[in-house]
């Protein structure tokens, strides 16, 4: 029998046989798999945006979810070579490696490291307002004394004294801090310039000034830095930025 005939014997109450229709419905998922699906979205994104909250707010820059996923590649890390002082380059055999830092203004003290020792800092507890100096043994670079002298209202006797009693072959090191030339005389600054300063004779008050010298020097020293109290370029109020300097001095030959 052909499929017409049956669905008009079907139809047989009907007073006209008339060819099926069929009506096509999309297949939906059922509810349990819609729940499935929203629930791994939902995971996906929650877990999405807690990593990028999380690190936005360690101060880290927000990362890809591919790179956070993982590319296989593992970073590099670049090797860090650190010299005597933590100076940038190394120093020959027959020379003594050295960093010396002014104070920033009146609250942050100087510090000096020699031969890879720290001889001078706050931390230490052998810094003070004025002029901080630092002895070392120009043959075998050992530390010999430090001092510190109060050049706003401290005596400048007890400078003069201790520089007068220096001994030839002895590496001078000096940081200032806060201010380091209100009583600073003549005399002291032509014990200094005798030292190798070339800045000592015009250091004004509030200035900024790292050294190292020498007893016994024919010639200027190299190592010295000057900055001038200057209320139109200052970096701090009332005074100039510090100053850092390092080198490398050579060894004294017996």
């Amino acid at each position: 029998m052909r499929p017409a005939s049956f669905f008009c014997l079907a139809a047989s109450s009907l007073s006209t046989c008339s060819a099926p229709t069929f009506h096509l419905t999309p297949r939906l998922p059922s509810d349990s798999g819609l729940l499935r699906i929203l629930a791994v979205l939902f995971t996906l994104a929650t877990t999405w945006f807690f990593v990028n909250t999380y690190f936005n707010h360690t101060g880290m820059k927000s990362i890809s979810l591919r790179s956070w996923l993982g590319s296989g590649v593992k970073p590099t890390k670049k090797h860090i070579v650190r010299h005597k002082c933590g100076n940038q380059r190394p120093c020959p055999s027959h020379s003594f490696a050295f960093r010396i830092t002014s104070g920033a203004a009146n609250v942050v003290g100087p510090s000096m490291c020699f031969d890879n020792v720290k001889v001078l800092s706050s931390i230490k507890n052998n810094v003070g307002r004025g002029l901080n100096i630092a002895l070392v043994n120009g043959s075998s670079g050992h530390l010999l004394k430090t001092a510190a002298f109060d050049m706003y209202s401290g005596d400048v006797k007890h400078l003069l004294d201790f520089l007068k009693a220096i001994s030839a072959g002895t590496i001078v090191l000096v940081a200032s801090y806060d201010d380091p030339a209100t009583k600073l005389n003549d005399e002291a600054r032509k014990l200094f310039a005798e030292l190798g300063s070339s800045h000592a004779t015009k250091l004004g008050f509030r200035d900024n000034w790292v050294f190292l010298g020498g007893k016994g020097l024919k010639n200027k020293s190299p190592f010295e830095q000057h900055l001038k109290n200057d209320k139109e370029t200052n970096k701090y109020d009332g005074w100039p930025e510090l100053l850092e300097m390092e080198g490398c001095v050579p060894k004294k030959m017996e």
